[in-house]
């Protein structure tokens, strides 16, 4: 049997909004977490960006699920067909045998027990034998290309889709941690609700989601402000198209309650740190991850309010998946990984 037996070897980034997997150092696959389901058969239709084009379009025999939410799996069936559905668009060479799977996954460091069963089981059913578990956190300062195991604190804040996870690590290990359920997604929701409020017009995510990308900042007062935005959509009274301009100023206002929850999240992680971390930390600044950092004038905002340098990760959206990456061929050494 020796002769057919390969094991792959993946790491995964299951993310509430996009899942990254890494094979050979490789990004292989870099697709939105969203499944589209027959409604009456269950059955897969599509995965990824296809199903992400449907998110808002469908008929009556399609629904679209985001398997997790707030970083949790919160449908399993949907999750397991999506880390499967992923797993098969790796390329590979050999497609006469399935692979056994070795991998190590990305997991919020706020998850209970019963999530991170959910992310084993999950991960198993779609073809795991050895599955091996890293935090977010730890995931992206590795990424970052932080020494984790060095005795020197470092503190990462990683502002994903549905959780913002702050944690300060030192010796291989996560000292103090919080990890809140606001992130992305709350930003796009408070632009839709304000977007209703403010403009009476009805925007869907999706929409809500290109405003972020196009003018969502933190900061009122930016440098190389952006161009309005251009929103189209029905009026909430009379249903008649509408065309609006939003600009980021406007954004900024309407992200401030949101984000001022990130900062005492921030504040509060800071205040549970050992003094001697806490040296170290403000020395060598606090680091920035996952999409939320890319969110304009957010790392400005926060030097200001906090006295201490934030830094932005290079590719911040990947920085977590890199780090999984590298986990995955440290299996051995990092005594960190939950098995």
């Amino acid at each position: 049997m020796g002769l057919f037996s390969f094991t792959q070897e993946i790491a995964i980034d299951l993310g509430t909004a996009n899942t990254i997997i890494i094979h050979n150092d490789k990004i292989v696959v870099d697709e939105p977490s969203v499944v589209a389901l027959d409604k009456r058969t269950d059955k897969l239709i599509a995965i990824g960006e296809k199903a992400r084009q449907m998110q808002g379009k469908e008929n009556e025999g399609i629904r679209t699920v985001r398997p997790l939410r707030d970083g949790v799996i919160a449908d399993f069936y949907a999750a397991e067909l999506m880390i499967r559905g992923m797993i098969k668009m790796i390329p590979t060479k050999n497609h006469l045998f399935s692979p056994t799977l070795k991998m190590v996954v990305c997991i919020p460091s706020g998850s209970t027990e019963v999530e991170i069963r959910a992310v084993r089981d999950s991960s198993e059913h779609a073809g795991g034998r050895e599955v091996y578990m890293i935090y977010e956190p730890m995931a992206a300062a590795i990424g970052i290309g932080i020494d984790v195991e060095a005795p020197n604190g470092c503190m990462i804040v990683d502002i994903g889709g549905g959780t913002t996870e702050i944690a300060v690590i030192s010796l291989g290990g996560i000292v103090s941690n919080k990890s809140i359920r606001i992130a992305g997604d709350d930003l796009t929701l408070d632009i839709v609700e304000y977007m209703g409020r403010m403009h009476n017009i009805k925007v869907g995510e999706r929409t809500a989601e290109l405003i972020k990308i196009n003018v969502g900042a933190a900061l009122t007062d930016l440098e190389d402000a952006p161009e309005d935005y251009i929103v189209h959509g029905p009026n909430r009274m009379t249903a008649l198209p509408m065309q609006v301009p939003v600009s980021y100023q406007e954004i900024a206002h309407c992200l401030e309650k949101s984000i001022s929850k990130i900062e005492a999240a921030i504040l509060s992680a800071l205040e549970q740190t050992p003094p001697e971390l806490y040296a170290d930390i403000v020395q060598k600044g606090i680091y920035l991850a996952g999409g939320g950092a890319l969110l304009r004038g957010l790392d400005k905002r926060l030097t200001d309010k906090l006295n201490i340098q934030f830094h932005i990760a290079d590719d911040p959206l990947r920085a977590v998946a890199r780090g999984t990456g590298i986990a995955l061929k440290n299996v051995d050494k990092f005594s960190f990984l939950i098995r």
